[in-house]
């Protein structure tokens, strides 16, 4: 992975405050070394979940003492509790005004029975901790993290590994301008010496490469060694044509270890290059060729990913969620690329479609307008705890929440909480209403003006402020009715030279909705694409001509 990318994805964590990418460091406590693996929590980054699994022999299971397990929590600690990791349950912010640790202690366990935890797995240890502090104990508050390391070394069993010749399964790839590509994997049985000739096995076949260094961790830095330590976790240089899920191994022993088994995506959506009148202007990547390369080298690193090119310069992809695809748009956009996209559709399998598990946490006053919501989508409820606020869960169809996020923050003021997960495969529910309102759409090129808004901000929610550039197509706000509005928003008021005291209204506008690109994706109908650059997001009709929509409808 570049280092252009990467810093992009450690950009977008941070602005998100989730985990995008699997990362790992090392501590030594004791004389011990423990690496330690950081994991994304959502399940739409799945494919890094089972790849940082690959690599652990247990878990810390980080539980929010006042929030509970999430549906995220219930994602990772299934993928752990299948894999037979061992987990310590610590409880973080137990200085929060109001944490529950006992209450939620319980249903953590709870959580594990349900999700078929075995009776070792289900005798957990457990820790207190306050994590901004460095602070975590068992029974007495400690002032610093002793005790959260003395239970790894008491609870987690040394890395399975055995006598041999060499072999490890990548589970992660990086690139240097100076050694060639680097695969990162733990060491399963011999070890690795610099200089070493190794085969790389591949499912379709078997190469050789050799190994120019080898690396430890130690902190956030990698440390050269002559020599792998055993189970350790190592990245090796110079292995070129590795890919994830290939096997290294010794030349004189080129057995296979079992390949990374990665769900199956559950969201599409289709890519082309950008064909608005604007292409072209503010993007460094604009040509069909261009986004191709990027996507290839995206399924390099990004498992979970799919990618088929079903025409010329249109490339359908395929992943774990709205959030998966979502996050690679973004990134591509802050790279330089211009495309558009279409409006994500669910995949079926079988005849059965994805089902979200959806928590949402709202007060009482507002709960009855998002539970109506919620049943007109075919959600089904199937707990809910009643307090000060409501906490209720939804099974519901994946495609129903499409749109559903910007009238959930409507319908609760902005006081709500909701979050989903992947929950699995049902029965097809049948049609669902998802957007209720049309689109705005400019029927004129020019600049927008605050007396064209003006007038139409009754009837439309715009998108765009006075001073903004459209062109014939182009989506300038939401209509709040089903029906699409074509509307002129470029109108100047007309001057003359006679002027009365009081004739000219004062203009105020409310202000524009701004849009994020998941916002944006979530607000497309199916006759419509969002247009990505790396300064702009616009909404825009396939057909731009409205006369030529209006022949399309009739059909």
């Amino acid at each position: 992975m570049n280092l252009e990318l990467l810093g992009a994805l450690n950009e977008l964590e941070k602005e998100r405050g989730i985990t995008i990418l699997a990362k790992n460091t090392a501590v030594v406590w004791d004389g011990v070394k423990i690496n330690i693996v950081d994991t994304p929590g959502h399940a739409d980054f799945g494919g890094e979940v089972e790849r940082a699994l690959s690599l652990v022999d247990g878990v810390l299971l980080l539980v929010d003492a006042a929030e509970g397990p999430m549906p995220q929590t219930r994602f990772v600690l299934r993928k752990a509790l299948q894999a037979g990791l061992k987990p310590i349950v610590v409880l973080n912010k137990v200085d929060k005004k109001e944490a529950r640790p006992d209450e939620v202690l319980n249903l953590t366990f709870d959580l594990m029975v349900e999700l078929g935890a075995t009776e070792e797995q289900l005798d957990f240890p457990y820790l207190y901790a306050i994590g901004r502090d460095g602070r975590a104990w068992r029974e007495a508050p400690k002032e610093d993290l002793s005790e959260l390391f003395q239970t790894i070394l008491e609870h987690i069993p040394s890395p399975r590994w055995e006598e041999g010749p060499f072999q490890l399964l990548v589970a992660n790839l990086d690139h240097s301008p100076y050694l060639g590509r680097i695969a990162i994997g733990k060491v399963a049985r011999g070890r690795v010496r610099k200089g070493e000739s190794v085969a790389i096995l591949k499912g379709d076949g078997v190469l050789s490469a050799r190994v120019v260094a080898v690396y430890t961790h130690q902190g956030l830095e990698r440390v050269e060694v002559e020599e792998s330590l055993p189970g350790d976790i190592v990245a090796l240089a110079g292995v070129e044509g590795v890919g994830i899920g290939d096997t290294l191994a010794a030349r004189e022993a080129p057995e296979a270890l079992p390949r990374l088994k990665v769900d199956e995506p559950t969201v599409a959506l289709t890519l082309t290059a950008n064909t608005s009148p604007f292409a072209g202007r503010e993007g460094a990547h604009v040509t069909g060729q261009k986004l191709k390369e990027r996507l290839l080298k995206e399924l390099r690193t990004n498992v979970a990913l799919q990618v088929e090119e079903v025409g010329p310069e249109v490339f359908e992809l395929r992943g774990r969620g709205e959030l998966h695809l979502a996050i690679l748009l973004e990134t591509m956009r802050r790279e330089g690329y211009e495309f558009s996209v279409g409006q994500p559709r669910v995949l079926t399998k079988d005849g059965l479609e994805p089902y979200e598990l959806l928590v949402v946490e709202v007060p009482q006053d507002r709960f009855g307008s998002v539970m109506e919501a919620l049943g007109a989508r075919r959600a089904e409820m199937v707990h809910m705890e009643v307090g000060e606020r409501v906490r209720a869960e939804f099974v519901v169809p994946a495609r129903a929440l499409f749109g559903f996020r910007s009238l959930f923050l409507s319908l609760t003021g902005g006081e709500g909480l909701l979050s989903h997960t992947f929950h699995g495969f049902g029965p097809e529910a049948g049609p669902i209403p998802t957007r209720t309102t049309g689109s705005a759409v400019a029927m004129e090129a020019g600049v927008a003006t605050a007396y064209s808004l003006n007038r139409l901000q009754e009837r439309v929610q715009f998108f765009i402020e006075p001073g903004t550039e459209v062109y014939v197509g182009m989506i300038v706000g939401e209509h709040v009715r089903e029906n699409d509005l074509d509307v002129n928003v470029t109108l100047a008021k007309k001057l003359t030279n006679i002027r009365a005291a009081g004739s000219d209204e004062n203009i105020r506008l409310v202000p524009p909705r701004r849009l994020s690109l998941e916002e944006a994706l979530e607000f497309l109908a199916e006759d419509e694409l969002l247009e990505v650059t790396p300064k702009s997001l616009r909404l825009r009709k396939k057909v731009l001509d409205p006369s030529q929509r209006k022949r399309l409808v009739g059909k």
